[in-house]
């Protein structure tokens, strides 16, 4: 993989990358649709190229437990295993195991933990994770790291951030014996890191971190609870002690304001689920704010969801057609609705990336911000 710092908003610290992986191109800032399991829930790989996905983040947690590494290199790789021929991002899985609680048990060597599935016991050490990503075929992979809930004890933070750093470590050293999947193509490792809402664990935690030496830098541990301005007071900190020719991908942030008050802050990357889980519960993101399709006002509504979008939903269908399918339990509903939020997000990318080359995006965030009703 190689990073390209291409410009800097003259306003901002908003900024314009390039990222090149075996399997394409990624302009940047950029969102990954969430494909937990190897599929973006309810859409086709087809849908998400049309919506302008260029990236799509899976997880390797779950990928292991099901269908499990062996299936998928039988079937020649992710990639091919879910015919998705652009590049993909798998998160370790960390944050699965540290969402398990009292199913987990975690020590320097790695964590234990209970499968949410059938029960059995499994332990993933960062070798592991290195090595059932390795066999995934990822282009972009993530160390094993410790993720602690909000509020945390500095004392607690601390050591869950000493250890986060000594697994990166580990994974690097594993993932440099061999730094290619199992189908031969080139990987890259992304550091993650922790600190929870203190800034001076953060700051050593990214220190050490680029020091080590990693390819890209991933902000953990945030949104786990914490009010917003802890959210964004996190986010400038560490963004801005991390290097300026490596990608900053910040994991797990995803409602529309969140994410441009980080590119602000000069994040290249995000993931959320969401998109998709708001879509399947009948709420859409539009260019005025959250609507809740399922509400008695739109029962004669007959203009598109959100008549400023150009998705396919907005394109052939009204609000009252939509109200009705929800109401009807018809699983089209839920896909369509899904398929705009993607189409949205990826759209504010694509605004927010075209007002940074015209060095407009604190102009265009205020914009955004004063139509946009959360």
């Amino acid at each position: 993989m190689s990073f390209t710092l291409i410009h800097q908003d003259k306003h901002s610290k908003a900024r314009l990358g390039k990222l090149v992986t075996p399997h394409g191109e990624i302009d940047t800032p950029c969102f990954m649709p969430v494909g937990t399991q190897g599929s973006v829930k309810t859409l086709s790989p087809a849908e998400l190229e049309e919506a302008g996905a260029g990236i799509i983040l899976s997880n390797a947690y779950h990928l292991f437990l099901r269908p499990g590494c062996e299936v998928i290199e039988k079937a020649g790789g992710l990639h091919r295993f879910i015919s998705w021929d652009k590049p993909i991002l798998t998160d370790s899985g960390g944050y699965q195991v540290f969402s398990l609680a009292l199913l987990r048990k975690v020590s320097d060597e790695g964590a234990e933990f209970q499968s949410h599935i059938d029960g059995l016991k499994h332990l993933f050490r960062p070798e592991d994770v290195i090595d059932i990503q390795r066999r995934l075929g990822s282009d972009i992979i993530m160390p094993l790291d410790e993720c602690v809930q909000y509020p945390s004890a500095k004392d607690h933070a601390r050591i869950a951030m000493k250890r986060t750093v000594d697994w990166a470590r580990r994974s690097r050293s594993a993932y440099q014996a061999d730094p290619c999947s199992r189908a031969g193509s080139k990987q890259t490792l992304f550091a993650i890191v922790q600190g929870s809402t203190y800034p001076d664990l953060r700051r050593e935690c990214a220190q050490e971190l680029i020091e080590a030496g990693f390819d890209g830098f991933a902000i953990g541990g945030v949104s786990v609870g914490e009010p917003k301005n802890l959210i964004y007071d996190t986010v400038n900190a560490v963004a801005g002690v991390l290097p300026t020719d490596k990608p900053r991908y910040l994991m797990g942030v995803g409602l529309p304001l969140d994410m441009l008050e980080a590119v602000e802050a000069g994040v290249d990357m995000f993931d959320c689920v969401v998109p998709t889980r708001y879509g399947r519960n009948g709420s859409a993101f539009t260019s005025l704010g959250k609507m809740t399709i399922r509400n008695a006002p739109y029962i004669e509504d007959f203009k598109a969801l959100d008549p400023h979008c150009g998705c396919y939903t907005c394109k052939n269908f009204s609000r009252a057609y939509l109200r009705h399918l929800f109401n009807t339990e018809e699983i089209l509903g839920l896909r369509l609705v899904s398929l705009h939020n993607v189409h949205f997000f990826l759209e504010l990318m694509l605004k927010a990336r075209q007002a940074i080359a015209e060095d407009r995006f604190k102009e265009f965030k205020k914009e955004f911000s004063e139509r946009y009703k959360s």
